[in-house]
């Protein structure tokens, strides 16, 4: 790190010259774990894999930087900071970039008006290219049908004249990225296609001016025009991935009215909502943050929210994601987080977050393509030195050395994996499933196992208190209020059973111990709720109880009913060849129940966190490659563990974060589902690089041996990128898609499931 010093300093002090200050780079970072922030930075110049290699190499050699990611269709750069460990309290981030000769400023979200700039200079960089290409292409049709010499010569001059402004406007896309690269000594792909474009025109000019035959300026203009035709589709589908994220955040609210504690009212956007504040809410409002009904009846729209479009009835203590659309009535609601911190914005992030993972096929692209442009150089070298030593004639050695340059154009290899992914993840998104990186994919396309956890997951986690009428009051009063600190199923249960029960105590605190239950002091006692065993400090007994001082005070039993689409997913599984298993934290009895009706005839109950992770770990030491699925607090070592896993959008933060797939929708078919697309995802990517391959294995020949003009060879450079982003879009049109099934109830009697460790 010490050999950084100077380099990080001298950054600095350009950055406190030039760049967004530390104070403002902190207020735009966000906590991202202990310790850490995380920060978007906006960098317009990235469009390849060097690039990201590049970028991403040099931030993460910072000091304070514990990593960072570029996501290549949004053009921006996550970046994760520890404070206090840099030269300064923020490491030099817009400084190095700008060294590098990568432009950054922090990224504003409401500045995404929805306008493209970039995709309006490709537009006309077409337009003025395929102008000029058609124009110059007349011109050659009459050179090449016999014109006299002095007529050649006259058209080779009006063709030079076309192509200058071509070149100027159209190609400054090429050039101005090939210069930035080489002035900061690196090299990218715009290179050795700035080159070519640069040599074919210089040739040709040449020709021109002494009275040659042949001149290429249809050559090179026709490159650009075909070079930009590629480089807009990639970036109209690299835009239609970022379709459903501007989506989101176009549907998020933009704000909304606050009821101060004086009575009066300000309408305040909806970055500036703080926690805890009062809003109301018109009917045809959206929810801009996530927020608790305390007032109001009316009918919700969660659509966007769960993916169902049957309207919910809402009134005082329902709970609103944002997003949702309030229907009928007014509400007044208090905020329950900020608008950065709610629903809507973590679905945005996830999204975003697609793309910008870099798998190994991805990797392998990247190293790829890194390479290519000394390997295309030197190839295109050795080539002009090959013909001159066996021929002599630096025309045509040339002339081959630049269709060489062209017909090798690395666009194909770069497109192979992105393209594959953003449509995977596109699609997947359209049936409610949000992918944080295309690593995930790769990985689920290989599991052999699916573990799932039961209360939450494999069941929907609502369960009811039985017989609550026949428990103490006094009891359930403080049961319920010990259950109101946690979010696990059964212990919200207890608090909505304990609702109104006005308890004879008041708890000073109240702790969650994560796979035992609660506990807090009241009276001078210590009570718990959680595990018989944990709350009575015995082995004896089981199921979820209420103790004071280790003395049973109230034993609990609920009933919960099966997740929508459970049965099917198994079954689906299964028939895949992909073994099934259940681990749960609940007792044996109700695991049984659940186990049966789901016909999974492998399971484990009374697990503990560690015991969870502990499995995940021998079935990988097995050589197995298992996808757990999970929601709680308790399955976030074993998420973060296993090969690869997923979680509904209902768990737990930590859960959520842990998972590398999120689904909205109940149903938990999303499970065989994403292994499908994620499979068919795999063998596009296969299809695509073996393509690209044997593009350049047969092009590549073909070229040094002088069979092919650099018209052709931009010809052909084109189609590839073509054929790679055509086989790409057969994903879009796969008919895979869930299906909406009734739920099963299933009624769980018995001692109740202790909630924190489920």
């Amino acid at each position: 790190m010490s050999c950084c010093a100077p380099v990080a300093e001298a950054a600095l002090d350009l950055e406190r010259l030039s760049g967004p200050s530390a104070e403002e780079i902190r207020l735009a970072s966000r906590p991202a774990g202990p310790g850490l922030l995380q920060l978007y930075l906006s960098v317009p110049g990235v469009h390849c894999g060097a690039c990201i290699r590049t970028i991403e190499t040099a931030l993460a050699g910072l000091p304070g930087v514990e990593g960072a990611r570029v996501n290549l269709s949004t053009r921006r750069v996550a970046v994760r900071w520890r404070e206090g460990q840099s030269h300064g309290a923020v490491p030099p981030l817009v400084a190095t970039l700008g060294r590098l000769g990568y432009e950054a400023h922090l990224f504003d979200a409401e500045q995404d008006d929805g306008r493209d700039p970039v995709l309006s200079e490709l537009i006309r960089g077409v337009a003025v290219s395929g102008f000029a290409a058609g124009n110059v292409m007349l011109l050659s049709v009459s050179v090449w049908s016999g014109a006299d010499a002095a007529t050649r010569d006259l058209f080779h001059w009006i063709s030079a004249l076309i192509a200058i402004p071509a070149l100027i406007f159209a190609g400054r896309i090429f050039f101005r990225s090939a210069w930035g690269a080489l002035r900061h000594g690196r090299m990218n792909m715009d290179v050795p296609i700035s080159v070519g474009i640069a040599l074919a025109y210089a040739l040709s000019l040449y020709e021109t001016m002494t009275h040659g035959p042949h001149a290429y300026f249809d050559a090179s203009v026709s490159l650009l025009f075909f070079l930009l035709i590629g480089r807009t589709l990639d970036h109209v589908m690299r835009a239609r991935a970022r379709v459903a994220v501007s989506g989101l955040r176009r549907l998020a609210a933009r704000g909304a009215t606050v009821l101060r504690p004086d009575g009066t009212r300000d309408y305040v956007p909806s970055d500036e909502i703080e926690k805890g504040a009062v809003l109301l809410l018109a009917a045809g409002e959206r929810v801009p943050v996530d927020a608790r009904v305390t007032g109001g009846l009316s009918e919700i729209d969660c659509s966007l929210v769960s993916g169902e479009s049957e309207p919910q009835r809402a009134g005082p203590g329902t709970t609103l994601r944002a997003g949702a659309m309030n229907l009928t009535g007014a509400l007044t609601v208090e905020a329950l987080a900020r608008a950065d911190d709610s629903f809507l914005a973590e679905m945005v992030r996830l999204m975003e977050a697609a793309e910008g993972g870099r798998a190994r096929y991805r990797r392998i692209a990247d190293r790829a393509a890194a390479l290519y442009a000394p390997v295309l150089h030197l190839t295109a070298l050795l080539t002009f030195v090959g013909w001159m030593i066996a021929g002599g004639d630096w025309h045509r050695a040339i002339t081959i050395a630049i269709a060489v340059l062209i017909i090798t154009c690395p666009c194909a290899l770069g497109l192979a994996v992105p393209i594959v992914q953003v449509v995977a993840a596109r699609r997947l998104f359209e049936n409610g499933i949000m992918v944080k990186e295309g690593s995930a994919m790769e990985r689920l396309s290989g599991v052999d196992t699916a573990v799932f956890d039961k209360t939450g997951t494999l069941t929907m986690g609502e369960p009811r208190l039985l017989e609550a009428g026949r428990i103490d009051p006094e009891a359930l009063a403080m049961a319920a209020q010990l259950a109101a600190h946690s979010r696990h199923p059964v212990a919200r249960a207890v608090a909505e059973a304990g609702k109104g029960v006005v308890p004879g105590l008041r708890f000073d605190q109240v702790q969650e111990v994560p796979g035992c239950g609660l506990e807090g002091q009241a009276g001078g006692a210590l009570w718990r709720l959680g595990r018989a065993a944990w709350a009575l400090g015995s082995e004896a007994g089981s199921g979820t109880v209420l103790s004071r001082d280790g003395v049973l005070q109230a034993a609990f039993a609920c009933e919960d009913r099966i997740r929508p689409g459970a049965a099917q997913a198994v079954a689906a599984l299964a028939a895949d060849g992909i073994h099934v298993a259940m681990l749960t934290g609940d007792t044996p009895r109700n695991a049984a129940v659940v186990a049966a009706q789901l016909s999974i005839s492998d399971f484990t109950a009374a697990m503990l966190p560690g015991e969870k992770a502990a499995r995940l770990e021998a079935l990988r030491a097995e050589g197995r490659k298992a996808l757990m699925v999970g929601d709680g607090l308790n399955d976030a070592p074993a998420l973060s563990t296993a090969h690869v896993s997923m979680a509904p959008a209902t768990a737990a933060d930590i859960g959520r974060n842990a998972a590398d797939f999120v689904f909205l929708r109940d149903s938990l078919e999303a499970v065989p589902l994403a292994l499908s697309v994620s499979r068919k995802a795999g063998r596009l990517i296969r299809q695509n690089l073996g393509f690209a391959i044997a593009y350049n294995a047969v092009a590549v020949p073909i070229a040094v041996l002088g069979h092919v003009t650099p018209l052709i060879a931009a010809i052909a450079m084109s189609g590839s990128s073509v054929v790679v982003i055509a086989n790409a879009m057969r994903l879009s049109g796969w008919p895979g898609r869930l299906s909406r099934k009734q739920p099963v109830r299933a009624g769980l009697g018995g001692q109740g499931m202790l909630s924190p460790a489920e």
